[in-house]
Parts: C-alpha cells; structure tokens; sequence
C-alpha cells in the first residue's frame, strides 16, 4: 500500500497532536519529583535510564495515534514496548521515541523532547514530527513536501564556509562522559582546521533528537555516532524523526560509511553497527566519513 500525499498530511497532523499531548504531559511532569528506573539498554547510562513519565508519554501518544493503525493499516516500534516484529511485515510503521533524552530530563537540564516518525518498511522515514517542551516549538516533516516549525513553512538557514570562524560538532549527553572524549575533542579542532575553519565548536547538548535539530539550526555543523561493536549508538527512534527533517531541509544523512541510514532491518534497533552522520554540508559530510 502506498500512502497518497492527503494521506500523509492527515497522519502528520494526528502525530503532531499526539506530540504535543505528550510533550505538555512530560512539561507538567518535569516540576514534580521523579522515581528513576533502569532498564536493560545499550552500554550508556543514558540508553538505560527510564521514569515513569516514559510510560505516561507513550500512552498519551498512542491513545491519540490509536485509529490510525486500523484505518492505514500501520505497525509500532516504540521504545518503552518490546519489538514484536510488526514493523518487518507492513507497509508503514510508526517508530515513536515518547522522552527521547531521559537523562537530561531526569536532571533538570533541557535537551529532552518528543520524536515520532512514520517509516516505511523499506527504512525511509516519510513523517518526522518533533517536540520540544522546554522551547514550546513543535517541527514536522512529510517527505517531499518541506518542513513546518510550528505550523509554518521552515527553511533552516544555510551557512557559508567563508562566513563562518567554527565548525560546530554537535554531540548527544553521552559524549560528556565518553573516555574517548579528549582524544575526539582534538580529531574535531583538527578537522576543522583542515578545511578552513579557525576551531571547532564542541556544543553538547542532551538527546540524540534535540541535537540533531539543533545542528540542522545552527550551521554550519556536525552530528555523528561512530560504528561500535558494544549495543549501543542510539535506536531507530532516536534518528527516524530527524532523519526526515535533514532530507526535506537538503542536508547530509547517512550512516558512518555515507550509505543510506537504515531504519528497519531485523534483528534489532540498535545504531552500533553502522553509526549515523548529520551535516548541514554534504561535502563536509563525505570528508569525515572518508577521514579526510
């Protein structure tokens, strides 16, 4: 089944409202004390944190999302629920992230938000919709039919290489505590000085959702997850959503090796294998991929 461009429109506009459902709940939520969980995860602190307010995001979510399933006949991968391996077997599925930076979250920090994607079975997104509480700014994607920042037509800027002093590289939570952080902080400053920027901007910020949209604002930058062999490097959930903005917006989105970033493959979610590469400059892009 192929969904038609009204189609698609009408489930932006359903997963729109589910975002924001959830993204009010977790703003009321983040004013009250939290009971920390941990779940089984990738080798991240961050990947295996967890609070009751996942839960109660999710739900919010699907309660709103719930026609849709039936009426397009559509799969779920989210995180806070176990695979059942829908996603492998229908056309569509919705690939939903209810508090994608937990962590954060869990400490008072902004940088958490709301992700939910529809992805075809193929592995290409062709809904993003994100929301961030704390900004109160809600963007959506159709493939082939631009962006919106909170209902409005959005181009992000474009930054010219001789207009800009710094190359700024964007890097998820996790990167705060990465033992490899000193030695990467270095491979930065000297790859920007190599294709002439004076420095490297390390910006840190909370999820793997957030940074990736605040890397899309700010360019010209740099988001990426190197392959790893331990689990780990973000989920399909974590990258689904901006997935669909970085293409609408012509930037650069790959896996560590330039191929097409793969959204559904059996026999997990996990990124490790393959890692992720964002750039709002696809040359820049295809230079650190290829170590240059």
């Amino acid at each position: 089944m192929q969904l038609d461009s009204e189609a698609l429109k009408q489930l932006r506009e359903l997963a729109s409202q589910a975002a924001l459902a959830a993204g009010h709940h977790i703003a009321d939520s983040s004013q009250q004390e939290l009971a920390v969980m941990h779940k089984e995860g990738g080798d991240s602190l961050a990947s295996q944190v967890v609070t009751e307010v996942d839960q109660q995001a999710q739900d919010r979510i699907l309660e709103i999302l719930q026609p849709s399933f039936e009426t397009y006949d559509l799969a779920l991968l989210t995180e806070e629920s176990a695979d059942d391996g829908s996603r492998l077997e229908k056309d569509y599925f919705w690939c939903i992230d209810p508090l994608d930076g937990t962590l954060p979250f869990t400490q008072g920090i902004p940088g958490y938000g709301v992700s939910i994607a529809l992805v075809r079975r193929e592995g290409e997104p062709v809904i993003g919709v994100i929301y961030d509480p704390v900004t109160q700014r809600l963007f959506s994607a159709i493939s082939e039919n631009g962006i919106q920042l909170n209902g409005k037509p959005w181009n992000p800027a474009k930054a010219d290489a001789t207009d800009a002093s710094d190359l700024r590289f964007c890097c998820d939570c996790t990167f705060a505590t990465d033992p490899q952080r000193e030695e990467w902080t270095a491979e930065m400053g000297q790859f920007a000085k190599r294709h002439g920027y004076a420095s490297a901007r390390i910006h840190i910020g909370g999820g793997a959702v957030l940074i990736a949209c605040h890397a899309l604002e700010h360019p010209p930058a740099i988001y990426y997850k190197r392959p790893k062999a331990r689990l780990g490097g973000g989920a399909y959930w974590d990258f689904a959503a901006t997935a669909c903005l970085f293409k609408e917006a012509g930037a650069h989105v790959s896996d560590f090796s330039g191929k097409r970033l793969e959204l559904n493959q059996p026999g997990g979610t996990f990124m490790n294998h393959c890692g992720v590469c964002y750039s709002t400059d696809a040359e820049l892009a295809q230079a650190l991929i290829e170590g240059r």
